[in-house]
């Protein structure tokens, strides 16, 4: 059994590996060390990872070292089992890299595109040789609400919501029509750009919002929520395997 822990802008993801197939998952508002505990005494995992993108908790990290017999810590030189090209390597994202490592796992040889659709919206390209070639970020379906609401003087913040109109009829459908349509022409227009360049592409749609965009979208997309832990999972895996 293998333990992940991921912590992200907002919340914390911990997860536990049997053979590379995720058999529990819980998403929880902040750290918790106590949700930790539960979980290592209920699957008795032998090694784990730990991931942040931003600030790590040394608290928890001291706790998984007394309690497991092999933790890696995801940092910028970790060796992972693609490779990377990109020129800023101390910038990229760990989750990105994650994403980008499990799409590579469940699709190998396969060019490939991940969409990550949560607080920010992210577009990773990887080829089918195993190269991660790079990709973009750009504001997410809340972060983009949000700043239509604070960045004028008289538009309001707008939740999602299932019946999304092709052209509103009120300052709030106009708002909810364009930012939802926005995005979904976004991640089309994207998958059909890299289908020109490499002929066949699979998909992987993947963060908070994916099931919200999977129905939308035009292209065949594969909906995996649990795409990151997969990735360092198998960052885990590759580097015990040389310790």
């Amino acid at each position: 059994m293998d333990l992940i822990v991921e912590q992200g802008n907002t919340k914390l993801k911990i997860a536990v590996s049997d053979c590379g197939k995720i058999v529990s998952s819980t998403c929880l508002d902040r750290d918790e060390i106590s949700a930790v505990r539960d979980v290592i005494e209920q699957y008795h995992p032998e090694q784990g990872i730990i991931s942040s993108v931003a600030d790590t908790n040394e608290s928890l990290v001291v706790y998984l070292k007394e309690r497991l017999k092999y933790l890696l810590r995801l940092e910028e030189h970790t060796p992972v089992p693609i490779r990377l090209e990109y020129e800023t390597k101390e910038t990229l994202g760990k989750d990105r890299i994650a994403a980008a490592v499990g799409a590579n796992y469940l699709q190998p040889e396969r060019n490939l595109l991940v969409i990550d659709a949560g607080t920010a919206i992210t577009y990773e390209v990887i080829e089918s040789s195993g190269v991660y070639k790079g990709g973009n970020i750009s504001p997410g379906l809340t972060t983009r609400f949000r700043a239509l609401n604070q960045f004028t003087e008289r538009l309001p913040l707008v939740q999602e919501k299932e019946n999304v109109p092709l052209i509103g009829t009120s300052t709030e459908s106009a708002i909810l029509a364009g930012v939802v349509n926005g995005i979904v022409y976004e991640m089309d227009g994207c998958i059909d750009m890299l289908k020109a360049k490499y002929g066949n592409i699979f998909v992987f749609l993947t963060g908070g919002h994916s099931f919200y965009f999977e129905r939308r979208l035009k292209n065949h997309i594969f909906a995996d929520a649990n795409l990151v832990l997969v990735g360092l999972n198998r960052i885990l895996e590759y580097n015990a395997e040389k310790n």
